[in-house]
């Protein structure tokens, strides 16, 4: 009962009301009444004595303690956070009581995303460059060839594979996700997505990809008649490869007058390709049967390439925009296309801002690595500021 009830019951029976009336008016069973009444009397309080469970092995603030732990060093294991809760409080507590005031706390363990390591400079330069095409419409991005290299293996488990299996048949053969050495060999490949068109898959073989192979291979074959197909508007988008920006291929494209795209450098998430790349993987890898030898693997990457609907093409390269915000919105960090990110980096405690007005970007170093609520509080402490000039 709630205390309120006890208090109405506990009013009614000094009334001289029987434990049976009050029952009756309150919808309650009588043995609730009675024991609610009883209770009473002899604790006289309206709330239910302590129960007779265990008790929590931890506080509050050893609550606190925990996650503010957690989210310093995000990789930590629960079985750790557990072993500096001994040193420091002197009692044990055991990791599942660690992963349940966590989880109490929002925090769950999840594998991390991947991504290249960005560094305070390649932070500033994808933040300048989104500030600038941020306003790009789609008629300006559907004059950008996106072009990127990727590599397709035979056997190649991207860790969201799932199997249904009974208990005790975890390493049955049928449960085993099998990998290959070396992914059983595979296949290098370049292409180019534009908003109405795509180059021809093209096949890397025989080496890796020298900027001689790429100006003959690449850009000769497919790059220069794909500019003139587009027009005087057309502009090249290939990322800082060493092949790509070798002094023989910006001397190149010189010469046969095509644009290069600025692009900042580790910014694969940024070029709308590389989800082109997993419809092709997914296509390939949903064909029955598989591909069981290396010709195989070439022939579906070749026919699944033309295959794949070019309006889903195009709605890539139409979410530029959004991906140009989500930047922004992650202070240059890495983004999704929904602009949700962390904008605080953990290991080096740097907060970064950039004006568009006067062309600077600003890291302030914080004094707590932390993000989420606790982020405002490190702001206000700013004992290193440092402005970079962007030229």
């Amino acid at each position: 009962m709630r205390p309120e009830d006890v208090a109405r019951a506990v009013a009614l029976y000094d009334d001289g009301r029987s434990v049976r009336y009050i029952a009756n008016v309150m919808n309650m069973a009588r043995s609730t009444t009675h024991d609610a009444i009883k209770r009473y009397r002899e604790t006289l309080e309206y709330t239910r004595r302590p129960g007779s469970g265990r008790p929590r092995a931890t506080n509050p603030n050893e609550d606190r303690y925990m996650v503010l732990r957690v989210l310093r060093e995000r990789n930590l294991p629960a079985t750790s956070v557990a072993q500096q809760f001994v040193n420091m409080h002197g009692r044990p507590i055991s990791a599942k009581t660690v992963r349940r005031r966590l989880k109490a706390s929002g925090l769950i363990s999840s594998r991390p995303a991947t991504g290249p390591r960005l560094l305070r400079m390649h932070r500033v330069e994808r933040l300048r460059f989104a500030y600038y095409h941020r306003d790009w419409r789609n008629g300006q991005w559907s004059c950008v060839l996106f072009t990127y290299e990727s590599r397709f293996n035979l056997c190649s488990p991207n860790g969201r594979e799932r199997v249904w299996r009974r208990r005790g048949e975890r390493f049955s053969q049928c449960c085993i996700s099998e990998n290959v050495p070396y992914g059983g060999g595979g296949v290098m490949v370049w292409a180019g997505v534009c908003t109405d068109a795509r180059t021809e898959l093209v096949f890397v073989e025989n080496g890796r990809l020298t900027a001689d192979r790429y100006i003959n291979e690449c850009l000769a074959d497919h790059v220069v008649p794909f500019g003139q197909f587009v027009g005087d508007n057309f502009v090249l988008m290939h990322d800082n490869a060493r092949p790509h920006i070798a002094h023989a291929v910006g001397d190149y494209l010189q010469e046969v007058g095509i644009h290069v795209l600025p692009w900042p450098a580790r910014s694969p998430d940024m070029n709308p390709i590389e989800h082109v790349w997993g419809m092709l993987g997914r296509r390939v890898k949903n064909r029955r049967p598989r591909p069981e030898s290396l010709q195989e693997l070439r022939r579906a990457l070749g026919e699944e390439w033309e295959l794949i609907p070019q309006e889903d093409i195009a709605n890539q390269i139409e979410s530029m925009s959004r991906r140009m915000d989500a930047v922004i919105q992650a202070r240059g960090g890495a983004a999704e296309r929904t602009g949700t990110a962390s904008f605080l980096n953990n290991n080096t405690s740097e907060f970064l801002t950039y004006s568009p007005v006067c062309n600077e970007a600003v890291v302030m170093k914080t004094s707590e690595g932390l993000c989420g609520s606790r982020l405002m509080k490190a702001r206000v402490d700013v004992p290193v500021c440092i402005v970079y000039r962007l030229t």
